[in-house]
């Protein structure tokens, strides 16, 4: 396995509709794994193939104790959203802000053996995989920022806003 270099805003493959997996393989299994151990490295929430300059349907999650990857992922969002929450990328380091994410989401898929995979998700786990699907739609979170007003660096917002959270 390996640590991959990860992507950053302005490079064009963010931006690109990543392609879906067509071939199940060593090479698909060495992705998913280096992208697993990347996304650890960095503390990483999810990671999409195209952060790391791979323009497939492919992402790693690792939320509250649940981890996985989803290959040609789709999307069944509820109809209500979750409240807003700050948000972070690791292709656009250092900023982020409030996102509107849906308060439920089912995504299905396959697996690395292309076996069917679901998973209903939540919360953070929920905003994950809507996360990680925008940017194999080449959608970056900062596209769904309404204001400039709400953009922070993420380390003053703990800063300033971490112990409002705790009350």
């Amino acid at each position: 396995m390996a640590i991959l270099n990860i992507r950053i805003i302005g490079d064009p493959v963010l931006r690109t509709v990543a392609d879906p997996v067509t071939e199940f393989g060593p090479e698909l299994a060495r992705l998913v794994a280096d992208m697993t151990e990347t996304m650890e490295d960095v503390e990483g929430a999810g990671l999409a193939a195209p952060q790391v300059g791979v323009s497939l349907r492919v992402f790693t999650y690792r939320i509250g104790g649940i981890e996985g990857h989803i290959i040609n992922p789709v999307l069944e969002n509820s109809d209500d959203f979750q409240a807003d929450e700050v948000e972070g990328c690791l292709s656009i380091p250092g900023l982020g802000f409030p996102v509107r994410r849906y308060r439920a989401t089912r995504v299905t898929g396959v697996d690395l053996n292309g076996n069917p995979v679901s998973v209903d998700a939540e919360g953070m786990l929920a905003r994950c995989f809507q996360h990680e699907t925008d940017h194999l739609d080449g959608i970056l979170f900062f596209d769904r920022m309404k204001s400039l007003t709400s953009l922070t660096y993420l380390d003053e917002y703990s800063r300033y806003h971490a112990k409002d959270e705790d009350d």
